[in-house]
């Protein structure tokens, strides 16, 4: 069995404990270490191998957002936070997973497992089936033609009644097809492209960066609802 070796940072006694009675009922999870700050752990990372830290947001002397981003050769992490204020940067961070405190043993083993998956060796018959998926294509009307689109290069969708407009890499002008963006959704799939407003599809491959509820993507800018940004933020972390 892969065992990972984990690191706590918190500077709250209560939460440390709790997480490491977490950590004993997993039993691919072994706890080596905690630490009360950033610089603790700095210290215990120059000398331990750790697969795994559990690491909380705000600390005194420096938060965990800006203790990750000082880190040469970063661990995996999942933060551990009471604030949801942070969600997006962590997935700047490109983090497991964003726990809310407090934390319930359910939502800590289901986020524990998703650390496993990180570890899990491909074999090259997965690899090659996924590079394959990546080269997927469609075909859609334009002017009475019928116009091939690589999946892959689909920026994003815009609704606009029974019209949609694809927007597609490194093209100036974006294609206008007859459908409704429910139908034209129903054919992407849903591992690659997300639906982040009623009005627009996007490819979050391609997503740059996330702020004040708006996506950009090259030179676009796509807003997210408030009911979609939810969903969008459990599907990138």
């Amino acid at each position: 069995m892969q065992i990972l070796k984990c690191l706590i940072v918190d500077d709250e006694a209560l939460a440390r404990k709790l997480l490491e009675e977490y950590i004993l009922n997993i039993p691919f999870l072994e706890l080596i270490g905690t630490s009360k700050n950033a610089f603790e752990a700095i210290e215990f990372l120059q000398e331990n191998q750790v697969d795994l830290m559990f690491l909380d947001i705000q600390m005194p002397g420096m938060t965990g957002t800006k203790f990750l981003e000082s880190l040469i050769n970063k661990p995996n992490v999942i933060f551990v936070t009471a604030y949801s204020n942070f969600a997006v940067e962590s997935y700047e961070l490109n983090v497991i997973d964003y726990l809310m405190k407090p934390v319930s043993l359910e939502r800590f083993t289901k986020s524990a497992l998703k650390a496993l998956e990180r570890f899990k060796p491909k074999n090259k018959e997965v690899i090659q089936l996924e590079e394959s998926e990546t080269k997927e294509y469609i075909f859609v009307n334009v002017e009475y033609a019928l116009v091939k689109i690589t999946l892959d290069d689909i920026t994003h969708v815009e609704g606009l009644k029974d019209y949609i407009k694809i927007y597609i890499i490194d093209r100036v002008h974006p294609i206008l097809t007859k459908s409704t963006l429910k139908g034209f959704e129903e054919k992407l799939p849903s591992k690659n492209f997300s639906r982040v407003h009623k009005s627009f599809i996007v490819n979050i491959n391609l997503i740059e960066s996330i702020k004040a509820q708006r996506i950009k993507i090259g030179q676009y800018e796509i807003p997210i609802s408030e009911t979609n940004y939810d969903a969008l933020m459990k599907t990138l972390l």
